[in-house]
């Protein structure tokens, strides 16, 4: 299996602790921060392009910024690099998402990947004006993503459904090349959308046999519906010369979180709507301690951290033999992340990308 690698963009900032939209309040000092300016994020950008990575992830919600204008900013400040911008099918139309997209490739000379995130806590949902349940949003996602195919073939088009209503649709300038769907989710609602729609099928970092289970199960309903997806792994990345100094570093982080936002962050993503956020936060079970769920896999960032909440830790080489074990089981898509971005994404590019057996070697633009 051919190993592909993507980092991650800081737009909420970055620091050698935990970064992410909830840990800003899980900390006992910011002094640290490093502001999402858009000159550190081009050294970001540029430090993951000399790595060797493919694409950068852009994050959506509302402690960041702007996932769409920031990475447009970044396309002049690299070559090759390719951006994997999250976004949310509830605030925007397809219709105008499939012209942004198309104009973004042109733009951009086909570097535009799409992560689509069909929700977060209820509480933000709403504070984007989307008050439709769970499997709600799922069913929207499901014609969002349809109708982004259809309006991507150039031909005119008509739509009435559940959720959106389309009269004379036409996109007058398709891109050349359509850029590919990453999709995450792990509830009922949200696997068939992943088979009927998404390229790459995006989870995040359980332990191995459970992410062998999850690819087996969106692998057959796939097959159902006549396709074969991709699939990827979101993980953050604690690598170094020796083991115990990567072990050494983990307790440093937890040194930095604050008890008490620790049990609030817990609860909170106990009883999340997000089956994947809860499966998160059952691996960390909100302790500080037997957080190494399965060798190398570490689960504190999700003590405080809303979404990928489990860390690779070793030396340089158990981080690749841990990334190898997972291409064993038919990952492609590597999206990792360290803290601070900038050194890490080089730190990983000098010593652990060198020892993987099959990465991909990224294309010229």
């Amino acid at each position: 299996m051919t190993v592909r690698l993507h980092w991650f963009l800081p737009t909420s900032g970055d620091d050698r602790s935990v970064v992410g939209v909830t840990a800003r309040d899980s900390l006992q000092s910011r002094g640290t921060l490093r502001p999402p300016t858009l000159d550190y994020l081009a050294q970001v950008a540029r430090a993951a392009e000399s790595a060797g990575f493919e694409a950068v992830l852009t994050p959506t919600g509302s402690d960041c910024e702007d996932a769409w204008l920031t990475t447009a900013a970044l396309i002049p400040q690299t070559t090759r690099l390719k951006f994997l911008v999250a976004f949310r099918p509830g605030v925007i139309a397809p219709p105008h998402a499939a012209q942004m997209a198309a104009t973004y490739q042109r733009l951009s000379g086909g570097r535009l990947l799409l992560n689509i995130v069909t929700g977060s806590d209820a509480d933000e949902q709403r504070a984007y004006g989307d008050f439709l349940d769970h499997d709600a949003r799922y069913a929207r996602t499901d014609e969002f993503l349809g109708l982004l195919h259809t309006a991507w073939s150039g031909q005119a088009y008509d739509f009435e459904g559940a959720h959106y209503r389309v009269a004379g649709g036409r996109l007058r300038r398709p891109p050349a090349e359509r850029p590919p769907v990453f999709f995450g989710g792990s509830s009922a609602a949200a696997l068939p959308v992943a088979a009927r729609h998404a390229d790459t099928y995006l989870t995040w970092g359980e332990p191995p046999e459970a992410v062998r289970r999850k690819i087996e199960q969106v692998r057959e309903l796939a097959a159902a519906e006549g396709r074969r997806l991709s699939y990827g792994i979101r993980l953050h990345v604690i690598s170094r010369d020796t083991a115990e100094e990567a072990w050494q570093e983990t307790e440093r982080i937890l040194g930095t979180l604050d008890p008490a936002a620790i049990a609030a962050a817990h609860e909170r993503f106990r009883t999340s709507g997000s089956t994947g956020q809860r499966a998160m936060a059952a691996l960390s079970g909100g302790r500080t301690d037997g957080l190494e769920i399965h060798p190398n896999l570490w689960a504190g960032f999700g003590l405080v951290r809303p979404g990928a909440g489990t860390a690779l830790v070793g030396s340089h080489e158990q981080v690749a033999e841990r990334i190898e074990e997972y291409a064993a089981l038919g990952i492609e898509h590597f999206v990792l992340s360290g803290q601070p971005h900038l050194e890490e994404a080089i730190r990983f590019g000098e010593c652990v990308r060198p020892l993987l057996s099959s990465p991909e070697v990224p294309a010229a633009a």
